[in-house]
């Protein structure tokens, strides 16, 4: 314990007391004001009653100078531990400050209950106390041993919950392709997908069309070999809420990393994430700590600052979502008001496969299988199938998952967990499944572990299955790997660069088993020039054997070059690739390959090719052509992709969109200049729209337009809106702009002076409009103006007079016209 007292003067202690008692009787009402420092579990502040019962006690009239200072009541500007606690009571008797139980329980004092009433301020252990007689202040520094302050929560993790809309719409994706080689023989496809939306969902159906003629073919034949193949048709509709989606139509099962997908048709419902892209769902660290004095806090992860922030004084709480891989370390770096700095150091690991504690992702199928996927339009299987999947969060370190498929004469069902092996022991998985079909029972197992941070990675995993065992895709295509083993590591260093080794061996049903082993080693120099390695070891068959050492180096102007050596089926093979990739605004691009490759035992002869192609990105699509050649022999190939939209009153050509988009709107005007996220994207076309892709699904996207960039006759509403579309699907954004006739106009009264300031002017001819006031110089602005206008101007004195004049548009600027006389008309 420790009190210092500021020491005065002999007579300026009595004067002082004097004068503070007179400002006491004075203030009374006002002399308890307590911060809410503590905020829990305190007994209620007294009321200014009590207080002002307190202090009308005091005698007054009997004080006297040179009596002891024992009895003395003072209100004092307090401090605890550097935060501002108000006006506070205390006693000064015995040389030293005292308080009553409920004043200290105010400022967030632990008390035992049967502590005597007042209590001395030196009694409270560690307590330092720094009494200012003078000034009337008391600054309390104590440890927070003897404190009960709330936690501070710090929270830089966000849910934030836009809600998203969709217009009414519709959108065609297209991939075209053609070749044809030396001989004529022509090769033409297209990949399409159709979609409609609006707010009750989005149906899409994908085709494939093909069309091939032979080289033997009269070149004005017409004999083209040509099929087109529904692919996939399906309705979807979202609810962002409830984090649910549901499908109609042709869908995937879903699976776990120990189970298989199936193509149905039917219908799905289940979670999904990506409705909440805002929201976290794997378990984040909270970071733990206290500040006897308001105090700095910073968060470093692996060395890099993810948060810095300040806090009371009292225990605090450190929420954030740090990004990292893997094992790593954090400090918790705590800067007092004095100076003083506190590291806190943890260990972390964080797993993307788990999920936070109550957390659920599920999803259930029910429907018939689809057969022949890609070679025919509507081929589905005749029993009904039911697939059901559900991964729980149990806690921060285990995460529960399942899986059951059910269909005529096979049941199928299985369990599975993943671990955190410690705070930084790496990722434990484990899956168990068993399945019943025509009285054979099978069981299968997997397994897996996986540790990295920065540097070092290791993973391995096996996964097993007996004879008998079955899913639904056994029922319609190939069985389940009958045994499967990996092992994988790889060191990173910054001198030397990557490294890696793997091994994998497989066993399908009535097949050979297969084992690779291989290796590889990268390293960049600079920013310009890379290096790699890689070997693949076939353990069965070292024919199967490959080698490959590649060199890429960047240069000016978006170009880059590349060569590679590769050894593979006993060849060697040398390549050397330029290419400029096109800009992503939109521009050209192109690429340029030379390749020459030795004989092998099998074949002596080398062999020499290459390729050039030229490629464009535009606003409207995509579009490449070139041309390749080995040995003499050649082709040339083309192909254009984009899409189309129709959507809030226009036709539009555009990138192709697989994500979200907006349609801006504004009013008709042309040429007004559009911005997403504060980069121009364009400008609206003649009839004032704009398509803007892409846009993020479920996140607030910003579009606003320029208005320096518009002439002053125009009216704008916003310059800013917030879009949040729906994924693959538009959304309407409109801006309100109309154009306005606005002028200037010179009023002068008949003397041909300018009316005074501040008159009323009335538009006669528009009476809906509000007035407004004549400024300096008898000038008064108005931006409803009609071809021909007459105004009724009331003055200060209550002078009314009117003033006619026609109104024509002169350029984009706005007009000074005048000056016009008014006319006088009544007092």
């Amino acid at each position: 314990m420790e009190l210092r007292r500021r020491q005065t003067s002999r007579w300026t202690l009595p004067l002082a007391k004097v004068v503070l008692l007179q400002c006491v009787a004075v203030s009374a009402s006002h002399a308890v004001e307590l911060n809410d420092i503590a905020l829990t579990n305190q007994a209620p502040t007294p009321d200014s009653d009590s207080v002002d019962n307190e202090l009308s006690q005091l005698n007054l009239d009997s004080y006297n100078p040179d009596d002891d200072e024992a009895g003395l009541d003072l209100y004092l500007d307090a401090t605890l531990n550097g935060a501002s606690a108000g006006l506070v009571h205390f006693y000064f008797r015995d040389d030293q400050l005292w308080a009553s139980v409920a004043i200290l329980q105010q400022l967030g004092f632990i008390i035992p209950p049967d502590s005597p009433e007042p209590i001395p301020l030196t009694s409270l252990p560690d307590l330092k106390i720094d009494y200012d007689a003078r000034r009337q202040t008391v600054s309390l520094i104590a440890p927070l041993s003897i404190l009960k302050l709330d936690s501070t929560i710090l929270n830089t993790r966000t849910n934030k919950r836009p809600q998203p809309t969709a217009s009414p719409g519709m959108l065609l994706n297209y991939n075209l392709y053609g070749n044809q080689n030396q001989n004529s023989a022509k090769n033409l496809s297209a990949y399409t997908e159709l979609r409609a939306f609006n707010a009750l969902g989005v149906i899409s159906s994908t085709a494939l069309t093909t069309a091939n003629r032979p080289a033997d073919s009269d070149s004005n034949s017409s004999n083209w070999n040509s099929r087109t193949v529904r692919l996939d048709t399906s309705w979807s509709k979202s609810f962002p809420d409830k984090l649910i989606t549901v499908r109609a139509g042709d869908i995937l099962t879903g699976a776990l990393s120990w189970t298989r997908s199936t193509r149905l048709g039917g219908l799905q419902i289940g979670t999904n994430f990506d409705l909440q892209p805002y929201r976290s769902t794997t378990p984040l660290p909270s970071f733990f700590g206290s500040a006897t004095l308001p105090s700095a806090v910073e968060l470093y992860v692996n060395g890099l600052k993810q948060y810095s922030g300040n806090v009371p004084a009292g225990p605090f709480e450190l929420n954030t979502a740090p990004s990292f891989s893997g094992a790593g370390n954090a400090q918790l770096v705590v800067t007092d008001a004095l100076g003083q700095s506190t590291t806190l150091n943890f260990s972390l690991y964080d797993a993307h496969r788990l999920l936070q504690p109550g957390l659920s992702d599920w999803s259930l199928e029910l429907g018939a299988v689809r057969e022949n996927y890609g070679n025919h339009s509507f081929d589905y299987g005749s029993n009904i199938v039911a697939s059901g999947t559900w991964r729980y969060g149990v806690s921060d370190r285990f995460t529960a998952e399942t899986h059951a498929e059910v269909t005529n004469g096979l049941n199928n069902a299985g369990v599975g967990g993943t671990w955190i092996l410690g705070s930084a022991g790496g990722i434990l998985f484990v899956s168990l499944a068993g399945s019943k079909s025509q009285d054979q029972v099978g069981m299968q197992y997997s397994t897996s572990y996986s540790w990295n941070n920065r540097r070092f990675n290791i993973r391995a995993s096996a996964l097993g299955s007996s004879r008998d065992y079955r899913d639904v895709g056994t029922q319609y295509g190939s069985a389940p790997a009958r045994r499967s083993e990996q092992i994988s590591t790889g060191y990173s260093t910054q001198s030397f660069g990557r490294f890696g080794v793997s091994y994998n061996q497989v066993a399908q049903a009535q097949q050979e088993t297969s084992q690779f082993a291989s290796a590889y080693w990268s390293k960049s120099f600079g920013r310009r020039l890379s290096l790699s390695a890689n070997y693949n070891h076939d353990i069965n068959n070292s024919a199967n054997n490959s080698a490959s050492l590649s060199a890429s180096l960047s240069l000016d102007r978006n170009i880059s070059l590349s060569s590679s050596l590769q050894h593979a089926n006993e060849r060697n093979v040398f390549a050397t690739d330029v290419s400029k990739s096109a800009p992503s605004a939109g521009g050209f691009g192109w690429r340029a390959q030379a390749r020459h490759s030795l004989g092998n035992s099998a074949n002596n002869k080398d062999s020499t090719g290459g390729l050039a192609e030229l490629n464009y990105l535009g606003r409207y699509g995509q579009a490449q052509a070139g041309i390749r050649g080995n040995d003499g022999n050649y082709a040339s190939y083309a192909s254009a992709r984009g899409a189309l939209v129709k959507m809030g009153g226009g036709l539009f050509a555009a990138r192709q969109i697989n994500s979200g988009f907006a349609v801006v709107s504004t009013g008709g005007i042309a040429n007004v200049p559009v911005l997403l996220q504060n980069t121009a994207i364009g400008t609206t076309n003649s009839r004032g729209l704009l398509l803007v892709s892409p846009l993020n699904a479920y996140q607030d996207n910003k579009i606003g337009i320029d208005p320096l960039e518009l002439p002053a006759d125009l009216r704008i509403d916003k310059v800013s809106i917030e879009a949040t579309p729906t994924d693959r699907a538009g959304i309407l954004v409109a801006f309100g702009i109309t154009p306005v006739r606005s002028a200037s106009v010179i009023l002068l009264d008949h003397d041909n002076q300018p009316l005074p300031l501040g008159s009323q002017v009335r538009q006669l001819t528009n009476k809906d409009v509000p007035s407004t006031v004549v400024g300096f110089d008898g000038e008064v602005y108005l931006d409803t103006l009609d071809a021909h206008n007459v105004l009724e101007v009331t003055m200060p004195s209550d002078e009314v007079c009117t003033v006619s004049f026609d109104y024509s548009k002169q350029g984009d600027e706005i007009p000074l016209i005048g000056p016009f006389i008014c006319q006088e008309t009544k007092k």
